[in-house]
């Protein structure tokens, strides 16, 4: 009984696989990564009886717009498509009497009945359609629930210091490579793979990642309230962070970085506001000028002095007696080493061209090669550039100056000067 049982059930899956079918996946939730494909069945259909997990040769897959389609068979991928339209599975390893010649079909189905029969009439083989969403995955929102280190640098007033801070924000990313993500992700899914199982992990990458993208935009010498302006570059930053974890392994890539907030400790926002006003003092003109109105201030609040207004101005005479009041912050300044602008080295020249100062024979910044001295000469023979009368490299002597003579009226022009025609009688000159 167990044979013919086997032989039935052999014949009859068989049969029953013999139709074409038609996969297509509705709109996916935006909450779905994966999702199983399932056959097309209406209410007129009569493939009703056929094994989820077999695919007919000839049968239809439809890919939308953001979407990517793969086929696994026995486990391994052997087809994908991310191109909208319809894939017909034309390489299977179930053949169907509706696909190609009837006689060859027959007998295609025949030996599969064969193989079935070994298996007790089951398929001993799975086939199946897995569909993944391309589309951007929106709205993920993320914190440092710890401070993050932030290096500030300013090369303009020489700042270099260490800061916490704090940001929040939201980033999307979306599935790049989805033969990665299936082989090292979801796998084979009995429906749907969501974003929630992935999602704490993602996070947690993600904050982890800040810190070197940061870093990279604090070499820029980005100030921590402009890195909200900064979302690009920031996201280049997150992706070479995040390369290794998330686009050689996962497939994934991040698509947009939005920070909501970014917060810095008081007492780290008031170091670089200290640092930033102190800055201003550089200037000997700045200085001098908020002395200047340090003690306008003190001579208005004297004058409402209650004591009397010549007790108050004794005390500004006081002070400035003390510090020399704006002369001596001017002499003050004036007795710091001056800083010389940088001089050009002995040998070097300016770029006509960019305006920079190099030492060789081209510009370090545009490669502009270095102009020929004025009064040189090429050597006939070295083709070395030189202001002699003799080459410096080979010691040939300086070519004396053809003389331009009219052959008409006997015009003789100046050394040096390059006439092609007479100025006296407009003949050709020789």
């Amino acid at each position: 009984m167990g044979l013919i049982k086997a032989l039935l059930g052999a014949a009859g899956g068989t049969l029953a696989d013999q139709w074409k079918e038609f996969f297509y996946c509705e709109a996916m939730d935006k909450d779905v990564l994966v999702t199983k494909g399932q056959k097309q069945i209406g209410s007129r259909s009569s493939n009703t009886k056929g094994n989820d997990n077999i695919i007919s040769n000839g049968s239809g897959i439809a890919v939308a717009d953001g979407q990517a389609m793969i086929i696994v068979e026995q486990g391994k991928v052997v087809e994908f498509c991310a191109e909208p339209g319809q894939f017909t599975w034309d390489s299977s390893t179930e053949p169907s009497i509706f696909t190609g010649g009837l006689g060859q079909g027959i007998l295609n189905t025949f030996k599969t009945i064969g193989k079935r029969f070994a298996y007790g009439g089951d398929t001993g083989k799975d086939q199946r359609v897995y569909y993944f969403n391309t589309k951007e995955i929106l709205d993920n929102k993320f914190g440092t629930p710890n401070p993050v280190p932030f290096r500030v640098v300013d090369s303009k007033i020489g700042l270099d210091v260490d800061v916490s801070l704090r940001c929040a924000g939201v980033y999307s990313y979306r599935i790049a490579d989805p033969l990665l993500f299936y082989t090292n992700v979801c796998g084979n899914v009995s429906g749907e793979y969501r974003r929630s199982e992935l999602d704490n992990m993602l996070k947690t990458e993600f904050i982890s990642a800040l810190q070197p993208a940061l870093a990279k935009l604090s070499e820029m010498e980005l100030r921590p309230n402009q890195i909200i302006a900064h979302n690009t570059d920031l996201e280049v930053a997150m992706n070479e962070a995040l390369s290794a974890k998330w686009g050689s392994f996962r497939g994934l890539t991040v698509v947009n970085v939005a920070l909501g907030t970014v917060t810095l400790p008081e007492e780290d926002a008031e170091m670089i506001k200290t640092a930033q006003k102190n800055a201003m003092y550089r200037d000997p003109s700045m200085g001098i000028a908020v002395t200047v109105g340090s003690q306008a201030e003190a001579i208005v609040a004297a004058a409402k002095n209650q004591n009397g207004a010549v007790n108050g101005l004794m005390g500004v005479g006081m002070v400035n007696g003390i510090g020399g009041g704006a002369q001596g912050v001017a002499n003050l300044y004036a007795s710091q080493p001056q800083q010389q602008a940088p001089q050009a080295p002995a040998d070097g020249w300016k770029c006509p061209e960019c305006g920079t100062v190099a030492t060789g024979n081209f510009c370090t910044n545009c490669g502009t090669k270095k102009p020929a001295p004025a009064g040189s000469w090429k050597c006939p023979e070295c083709g070395n550039e030189v202001t002699g009368n003799f080459c410096t490299n080979c010691g040939t002597k300086k070519p004396e100056a053809k003389k331009l003579i009219c052959g008409n009226c006997g015009y003789q022009a100046p050394e040096g000067t390059a006439v092609k025609f007479c100025p006296q009688c407009g003949k050709p000159m020789v």
